[in-house]
């Protein structure tokens, strides 16, 4: 919906709540305040008492049916003020076609972390090198238990080198299920 068309639900919805709470009030104050009846014969007062509360039967259709309205009304302004807020708390899309990056700089970005990678690989020595070179390997991402099984070292070395590996902040573990997935940084 465009913002004039809220616009006027809004109107609408404030005017029929005011109007029938307003209704609602005159109703339940008449309701409250106790009718008193006085009978009088010539210049004398005979009694006076007051009546018990009570509504007529189109008293009690109409503040049943402004009742209703009056809760239509307030859920409608509660529901179109939050919808237009939050329409207004989200930026405008200003991202143009021109801003994307083509597939050429998303592979010239693979290509240079790839290089890095390699760099790296080279710096390191032994086990180090073995199980990166794995994980370089399997592009980059490789659970933990598929280099057990692709390098000859035991579940322990493996466990120990890795975590040679990311103290020196070459490479991450994160948890899945009941094993770790390597991650290259």
């Amino acid at each position: 919906m465009n913002e004039t068309t809220l616009q006027r639900r809004e109107i609408v919805a404030a005017g029929v709540f005011v109007t029938v709470t307003t209704v609602l009030f005159v109703l339940l104050g008449r309701l409250l305040t106790p009718s008193t009846i006085t009978v009088t014969i010539g210049d004398t007062t005979v009694q006076s008492e007051t009546l018990q509360l009570s509504l007529r039967r189109i008293e009690t259709i109409v503040l049943t049916i402004a009742a209703f309205a009056s809760g239509v009304s307030a859920t409608t302004l509660l529901f179109e003020s939050r919808a237009s807020g939050t329409d207004s708390q989200t930026p405008p899309d200003t991202h143009s076609t021109a801003d994307e990056p083509d597939h050429t700089s998303t592979k010239n970005l693979l290509d240079t972390r790839r290089q890095e990678w390699d760099e790296t690989a080279s710096r390191l020595t032994g086990n180090e090198q073995i199980v990166y070179e794995i994980v370089l390997n399997a592009d980059g991402v490789l659970p933990q238990s598929d280099i057990v099984e692709q390098s000859d070292f035991s579940k322990a070395t493996v466990s120990r080198t890795l975590d040679n590996l990311e103290s020196k902040d070459l490479i991450e573990r994160k948890r899945r299920g009941i094993g770790n997935m390597v991650i290259l940084l």
